[in-house]
């Protein structure tokens, strides 16, 4: 069993799917939660209700805005005078094909880009400052297989994101080990969600054909590996992305 005994933690998009299990499972293990949500209020606000005032806080922010996610950070370290580790899990995947107005295409692409990429580089950017003044700290960014696989022609834009993801974290993992500052990223690809429980329905026989372990990821297993990773007892990983795919795509 992980101890998180001691550490505060800020989960991005922690009130539902692998947000929620990410946020139940580190405080399971002992560490003081933030809760960030963006729309799912009542949901951030039962888990927090659920661990206790001491071990959770949850606090709403719309990363859509620019420079909101840097607000975000800072509100978060007031509420225990400190971040100790930073969760990047907050996405969306808005569906766009190129068949679309250009208008259209373009907002889904800043809007995109903007929650997916920019507001993880500001929350990453405030984390690095904040890691220095207390020795160091951890970052573990979510982003998807599909960093590396690409995906669907309406989910260009998605992929796109999460690219960007990677490199962020790989850069940052080699630009600040020497601050003791680790960056990790975990790709997951399906997982069993309620928003992708629809999609996952309708198309079972053929992600079960595509996943050679038969069944898509369950969010506890990301939360799980979130959790160690949070732990600090793989500091020679720093840069590393961890695949949860069931090998549909193997690296």
């Amino acid at each position: 069993m992980l101890d998180l005994t001691g550490k505060v933690i800020l989960v991005t998009g922690g009130s539902r799917g692998i947000g929620a299990a990410t946020v139940r499972t580190l405080a399971g293990a002992g560490a003081r939660v933030v809760v960030h949500y963006g729309q799912s209020g009542e949901e951030a606000r039962a888990i927090a209700r659920d661990l206790g005032e001491e071990r959770a806080l949850a606090l709403r922010a719309d990363l859509t805005r620019p420079g909101v996610a840097a607000e975000l950070f800072r509100e978060a370290a007031l509420w225990r005078g400190r971040i100790d580790v930073l969760v990047n899990n907050a996405g969306i995947a808005p569906s766009v094909t190129v068949d679309e107005p250009s208008g259209e295409w373009a907002e889904t692409w800043a809007r995109t880009l903007q929650v997916n990429l920019v507001a993880v580089a500001d929350l990453c950017r405030e984390a690095i400052l904040h890691f220095r003044e207390r020795g160091g700290g951890i970052i573990v960014n979510v982003a998807s297989r599909a960093a590396f696989r690409g995906d669907n022609p309406d989910a260009m834009h998605y992929a796109a994101s999460k690219g960007g993801v990677i490199a962020l974290t790989r850069s940052i993992a080699r630009g600040y080990a020497r601050e003791k500052i680790l960056a990790y990223a975990v790709a997951p690809g399906w997982v069993r969600t309620d928003m992708a429980e629809g999609y996952l329905r309708e198309h079972a026989a053929d992600i079960a054909r595509d996943i050679p372990l038969g069944d898509v990821v369950p969010p506890e297993e990301v939360a799980n590996t979130v959790a160690f990773l949070a732990s600090g007892l793989a500091r020679h990983m720093t840069g590393a992305t961890l695949d949860l795919n069931g090998a549909s795509y193997v690296r």
